[in-house]
């Protein structure tokens, strides 16, 4: 594939005359593009589907990616396509009828109330395991962490007595998060009864430890999510943000300000946030009917 990208690199340069920034813009773009499939085991660009790419521009948005920026890049995505299907390269040009996305458009994915509860029922609360990843779930959907945050999340960050929980974010900027009911108890009672258990070398100070005592990765955080879910009987395709996106949903389907679940989720732009008030159309309607004079 990184063969394929020189080549076009050399065509829009050789043959189309365009500029050496243009040849880099376009570089930049689809590397970031291709190291996406890389890591997704792609090996092939006619193995990519539609689904894929939005899931890209999600991943780009969810790392802090401006919408032009997002914009700009399905754009070098679509003519790199286009390229290759003139060339005979490409078997079908998935992104002929791809729109350049308005943040607002790219709607992420979530689970209901229901799927919820079925999620942070499935682990067997009567092992140390169980205790443990029921914690980590009730966690994740009572904060809205990013599964990096909680990665990195240290016993030091935790004050149940006040009822939050501090944590660093991109940039390394540090937020406060309310900690709710069910996730102080369940983090306490995992702190207390099974943390110990898989404490190894007693020096540690994250919170969540693998059997082998060691902190969790992301990777390792996301494949326990999956197979929770897939346990729990819920068909959607969870990623490592479904929980956060749940958690964003869920506050505004029952009212909260979005500029107080902008701070929670760490956005530093509101617009970021605004993806979740075309989430839940039924709020907007209530709002509607309530607010408007002639509704």
């Amino acid at each position: 594939m990184h063969a394929l990208l020189d080549q076009f690199l050399d065509y829009i340069t050789l043959e189309r005359g365009l500029s050496e920034n243009t040849r880099l813009a376009y570089g930049a773009d689809l590397r970031s593009f291709l190291d996406f499939l890389d890591g997704r085991k792609i090996e092939s660009l006619n193995a990519v589907s539609r689904q894929l790419i939005l899931d890209y521009l999600m991943d780009l948005r969810d790392r802090g990616i401006g919408t032009n920026s997002i914009s700009r890049r399905l754009v070098s995505i679509k003519v790199f396509f286009r390229y290759l299907q003139q060339e005979g390269l490409l078997s079908r040009n998935i992104t002929d009828t791809m729109e350049s996305p308005k943040l607002w458009k790219v709607l992420p994915n979530t689970l209901t109330y229901k799927e919820v509860e079925r999620l942070l029922n499935q682990p067997d609360m009567k092992t140390p395991l169980g205790v443990r990843n029921r914690a980590l779930l009730e966690t994740l959907y009572g904060t809205g962490l990013r599964v990096s945050e909680l990665a990195h999340l240290t016993i030091d960050d935790l004050h149940f007595d006040a009822g939050y929980l501090r944590c660093l974010g991109k940039g390394r900027k540090e937020r406060v998060v309310p900690l709710g009911e069910n996730a102080r108890t369940a983090l306490q009672r995992y702190l207390t009864e099974c943390r110990p258990i898989f404490l190894k070398t007693g020096t540690s100070r994250a919170v969540f430890l693998t059997r082998r005592g060691t902190p969790f990765s992301r990777k390792g955080l996301w494949k326990l999510i999956k197979e929770h879910a897939r346990a729990a009987g819920i068909m959607k395709n969870v990623k490592p943000h479904t929980l956060r996106h749940s958690f964003a949903s869920h506050l505004l389907a029952n009212g909260a300000p979005l500029r107080v679940i902008q701070e929670m989720l760490g956005h530093s732009d509101i617009t970021t946030t605004q993806i979740y008030t075309h989430v839940d159309p039924s709020r907007l309607k209530s709002v509607h009917a309530q607010y408007h004079p002639r509704a």
